[in-house]
C-alpha cells in the first residue's frame, strides 16, 4: 500500500509540473507581447499564467477528493479577480480587450484537465492557445483580406459536412440496398472541400504552387472529385489548363501509392504482385506532370467574384447525384448477371471508386481467393476508374486540358496492361 500511494503521490506531482509548465507556455507569449510594459500594469504575466495553471492542477487534484463543485468556485474567483484586474487597466490605457482575461480562464481549465487524465489533450490545448494569441495580426490580416462571399462559402461548408453529415443514415437503402446516403453526401463534401481548398491555395500561393498543393491533397482523398473541379475551372480559366492539366495527373498518379499503402495493411502478398505495375502506371502519370507544370509560366488567375465561388456547391451536389445513379447501375448489373466473377465487379465497382474493391479484394485474398485473380481485379478497377477520369476530362474540360490528360492516362492503363501480362 506504501509503495502505490508513493506512486499516486509521485504522479500527481508530475501532473502538477505539466500544470504549471502549460501555465507558463500562454504566458510566456502574454509576457513577450506586453514586455515593454511598466511592470504592474499588466494584468498577467508568465508568472501569473503559471501560477493559474497550478491553481487549476491544485483544485482537480481537490476536486477528485472532495467535490468537482470546487473546480466551478475556484473559477468563479478567478474570473471576479481577473474582472476586477481589467477594469482597472480599462481605466488606465482605455483597451477594452478581453484576451488577456479569457487567456487566464483557459489556462486555468489546462491545468485542471492535466491532473485529471487528460495531459496530452491539455498540452495541445496549450500549444494552439499560445499559437492562436501569437498571430494576432496575421489572423486580423487574413480576416481583412476576406471577402463575404468567401465567409460564406466557408459557413456553408461547415454546414454541409460538421451539421448535416453526421445526421445522414450511414446504411443502405432503395432497390439492391445500393444507395448509402452518408457515402453519397460525404463525397459532395469532399468535392465541395476540394473545390474550397483549391480555392484559396491559388489564392494564396498562387496558381502554379496552389494547384500543386491542391491535386497532392486531392491525390490522397479522391483524384476523382479534384478531375472534376479541375475540368470545370479549365472552362472558366482556359489559360490556366496546362496547370491543371498536370495537377490533374499528378492527383491520379498519387491514387497508386496510396492503393499500395491500404494493401499492405490487408495483404503484403498483394503488394508484392502489384507494386512493378503500379510504379510503372505511377510514372506515367508523374513525369509528364512534372513536365508540364515546370513549362507553365500562369502566376495568376482573375479576381475571385460572386459567379465563381470557392465551394462549387453545384458541381458537388451533381457529381453526388451522378455517383447514386451509378452505384444503382453497378449493384443492379451484378444482381441481373449473377455472379459472373471478381473481374467484372471490379470494372463496374472501378467507374466509382478503387477503394472499395481494393479493400473487399485484399481481405478475400487472405480468405481463399488467389492473389492474382485478386491483383488483376484491383489493376481492372484501376485501369477503370482511370478511363472513367479520362472521359470526364474529354467531356467536361476545354480542348487544351483534353490534349495533355487524355494521351498521358491512356498510356497509363496501356503501360499497366502490357507489364500486367508481361510478369503474368
Amino acid at each position: 500500500m506504501e509503495l502505490n500511494t508513493f506512486i499516486v503521490e509521485q504522479h500527481t506531482i508530475w501532473n502538477l509540473l505539466v500544470a504549471l509548465l502549460l501555465g507558463a507556455i500562454v504566458g510566456t507569449q502574454r509576457g513577450w507581447v506586453m514586455r515593454h510594459n511598466a511592470d504592474g500594469s499588466r494584468v498577467a504575466g508568465i508568472r501569473t499564467f503559471s501560477l493559474v495553471g497550478l491553481l487549476g492542477g491544485l483544485v482537480g487534484v481537490l476536486a477528485k477528493h472532495y467535490s468537482p463543485l470546487l473546480i466551478g468556485f475556484a473559477l468563479i474567483a478567478l474570473v471576479v479577480l481577473a474582472c476586477i484586474a481589467f477594469v482597472i487597466q480599462q481605466k488606465q490605457s482605455e483597451d477594452i480587450s478581453i484576451t488577456g482575461v479569457v487567456s487566464l480562464i483557459v489556462t486555468y481549465v489546462l491545468g485542471c484537465l492535466a491532473v485529471t487524465g487528460e495531459a496530452v489533450l491539455a498540452a495541445s490545448a496549450a500549444v494552439i492557445t499560445a499559437l492562436v494569441l501569437d498571430n494576432k495580426k496575421e489572423l486580423h490580416h487574413a480576416l481583412q483580406k476576406l471577402q463575404e462571399y468567401e465567409l460564406d462559402a466557408a459557413l456553408r461548408l461547415l454546414l454541409i459536412s460538421i451539421v448535416l453529415l453526421p445526421l445522414l443514415p450511414n446504411q443502405a437503402y432503395g432497390p439492391w440496398q445500393a444507395l448509402n446516403p452518408y457515402e453519397i453526401w460525404w463525397m459532395v463534401v469532399l468535392i465541395a472541400s476540394i473545390s474550397f481548398v483549391g480555392y484559396f491555395a491559388i489564392k494564396i500561393g498562387g496558381a502554379k504552387r496552389g494547384i500543386l498543393f491542391t491535386s497532392v491533397f486531392a491525390g490522397l482523398s479522391s483524384s476523382t472529385a479534384l478531375t472534376l473541379q479541375f475540368s470545370h475551372l479549365s472552362r472558366e480559366h482556359p489559360s490556366m489548363s496546362p496547370l491543371l492539366a498536370s495537377g490533374i495527373l499528378l492527383s491520379c498518379g498519387t491514387m497508386f501509392p496510396r492503393l499500395l499503402i491500404v494493401l499492405s495493411v490487408l495483404n503484403s502478398n498483394l503488394v508484392l504482385l502489384l507494386w512493378p505495375i503500379v510504379l510503372i502506371m505511377m510514372l506515367v502519370l508523374y513525369i509528364p506532370a512534372w513536365w508540364i507544370w515546370r513549362q507553365s509560366h500562369v502566376e495568376f488567375v482573375d479576381k475571385p467574384n460572386k459567379q465563381n465561388n470557392p465551394l462549387a456547391l453545384k458541381s458537388a451536389l451533381f457529381f453526388g447525384g451522378i455517383l447514386a445513379l451509378i452505384m444503382l447501375a453497378s449493384h443492379a448489373l451484378s444482381d441481373w448477371f449473377g455472379s459472373t466473377g471478381i473481374l467484372l465487379l471490379s470494372a463496374l465497382s472501378g467507374i466509382t471508386d478503387v477503394d472499395a474493391i481494393s479493400l473487399a479484394l485484399g481481405r478475400q485474398s487472405t480468405q481463399g481467393l488467389s492473389v492474382t485473380t485478386a491483383a488483376l481485379g484491383i489493376f481492372i478497377a484501376a485501369s477503370m476508374n482511370t478511363i472513367v477520369k479520362m472521359g470526364m476530362v474529354l467531356s467536361i474540360g476545354d480542348k487544351q486540358l483534353s490534349y495533355k490528360v487524355g494521351p498521358v492516362m491512356l498510356g497509363c492503363v496501356a503501360a499497366g496492361g502490357i507489364l500486367f501480362i508481361v510478369l503474368y
